[in-house]
């Protein structure tokens, strides 16, 4: 891989930074008291009341919930937009409008001085969360070479972690340097940084080959290939490039081809990844981890500073999956990682189970009992920062050919974004009434995902991205559905009659 191509990555990865920021800085933000005083009074007399209370239900609060999730039902729509609008006027328009949704909603909710004000602020970030999440991980995959693409597109997932660290820094100096409503308004505001840098980078950022392909500029499409591979002929690339996109132009309808019978093993995994990527249970420790230590008895500082250390395992984490990627491969990483948060979350039960038992009272906790618990939840954060973290966004963008490719990440990003929304929306109301068992059912999902992965995710590792087709012919499942070539298929029955 040219030094090029490696180094145009970065200019990619503010929409991952922003994305990762937004997920981090409201489980923060909720857990300042100023914050919930001004906003949501009810809950902030829930949280402050005795420690005789039940822990479990201090921060119940379908409306509180709302502020965070409201961000992902917008991304949910505008994705579904985006895929049009990726595939006709290319990845980096695309990113470049998603910064400066980003830009509005980060302004909006700086300014808050009411609920409503809010809310539009998240809906606005989530309009750049569906842009930049379906142009983006498409972007990476498609400049990548196949050997590099894995770490390459693992960048993106880096650059969440990175705003996710930064949220929670941000959280917590704030709150302890400032006074008032200062805090919150620096943290949500501090959005605004990453969004400038987006419609800044997007700028200066050069389309991918397979997209002004896509567009009919064959020889400015040669001509940024040239680039990326940093050799002097990319003719046999560049064929199989424009052969993809000739028959991708062919396809007029990709939303109802992508449901014809050949795409079926890539419609599963675009589906169920995404969907059981957020089912086990990380968002909950991103959103929520500042609320779920206070819940257990930490103060409002030292919450903020346990979610910083989570986060920073996250991000530190994440270069593990970077290193072992394209080494290892794709299974491995999911199987590790699905193992290590399934003994990790029934820790959590456990610990849970015996300290709060039903009742929700924990008496009081000491230092030792606290540390354990953050240590426990930090190798829950590391394995799914090599695993299902990076992998959830990586497979699901390089197992698409290029006629429906667009139409996939749409469904990709949907997915995601619902069960998103789903877990954000009820992770409260779940920790009310199901208590220590809301631990147990993430881990029973845990087990299902492996065994999924196990049985019907092929390697993909080193497969160049037009040629991914293969892996799902020789694979003893998924073979029944894909024939990649018909005139073959038709050969060999006629050769059996």
């Amino acid at each position: 891989m040219a030094g090029g191509g490696i180094a145009q990555s970065g200019g990619k990865q503010y929409p991952g930074l922003i994305f990762g920021y937004d997920l981090g800085v409201s489980g923060g933000v909720t857990s300042m008291d100023v914050f919930l005083k001004e906003f949501f009074p009810k809950v902030y007399l829930q949280s402050s009341a005795s420690v005789s209370t039940n822990q479990y239900c201090k921060f119940d609060s379908e409306i509180l919930t709302l502020f965070t999730s409201s961000l992902y039902v917008a991304a949910l729509v505008s994705c579904l937009v985006a895929s049009k609008i990726t595939r006709s006027f290319g990845r980096k328009r695309t990113m470049t409008f998603g910064g400066i949704l980003f830009l509005i909603g980060s302004l909006f909710n700086a300014l808050a001085t009411s609920l409503w004000m809010l809310i539009v602020g998240r809906l606005f970030l989530g309009f750049g969360i569906g842009f930049s999440n379906q142009s983006v991980p498409i972007y990476l995959s498609e400049t990548a070479p196949s050997k590099k693409r894995g770490l390459l597109n693992m960048l993106f997932q880096l650059a969440i972690t990175v705003g996710i660290l930064v949220a929670g820094l941000a959280n917590y100096a704030f709150d302890s340097w400032f006074k008032g409503n200062l805090p919150w308004r620096l943290s949500l505001g501090g959005a605004a940084v990453p969004a400038v840098l987006i419609i800044v980078g997007s700028v200066f950022l050069p389309d991918t080959p397979n997209s002004l392909i896509e567009r009919g500029e064959h020889e400015e499409a040669k001509a940024q290939l040239l680039k990326l591979r940093g050799i002097d002929n990319v003719d046999e690339e560049f064929n199989d490039l424009v052969a993809a996109s000739d028959a991708a132009k062919l396809v007029k309808h990709p939303w109802s081809t992508l449901l014809s019978r050949k795409y079926r093993p890539q419609l599963v995994f675009a589906i169920c990844i995404p969907a059981l990527q957020q089912l086990t249970g990380m968002n909950v420790i991103t959103f929520y981890a500042p609320v779920l230590f206070k819940t257990v008895g930490f103060g409002s500082s030292a919450s903020l500073a346990s979610a910083v250390i989570t986060n920073l395992v996250n991000f530190l984490a994440t270069f593990v999956a970077m290193y072992v990627v394209d080494r290892k491969g794709r299974r491995t990483l999911f199987l590790e990682g699905g193992f290590q948060m399934f003994l990790t979350q029934v820790a959590v039960g456990i610990f849970m189970a015996v300290k709060f038992g039903v009742s929700g009272n924990p008496g009081e906790i000491s230092k030792g009992i606290a540390g354990t618990l953050v240590a426990i939840i930090c190798i829950y954060v590391a394995g799914f920062a090599w695993s299902w973290g990076p992998l959830g966004w990586l497979v699901p963008s390089e197992i698409f050919p290029l006629e429906v490719r667009s139409a996939a990440q749409a469904i990709n990003v949907s997915v995601n974004m619902i069960f998103t929304f789903v877990i954000a929306q009820i992770f409260t109301a779940m920790l009310c009434h199901l208590k220590f068992g809301l631990f147990f059912f993430f881990s029973f999902f845990l087990v299902v995902m492996s065994i999924f992965i196990y049985k019907f995710l092929p390697e993909t590792k080193g497969v160049p991205i037009e040629e991914m087709g293969r892996v799902w012919e020789q694979h003893p499942y998924w073979s029944k559905f894909v024939v990649q070539d018909e005139g073959i298929a038709m050969g060999k029955a006629a050769q059996n009659v």
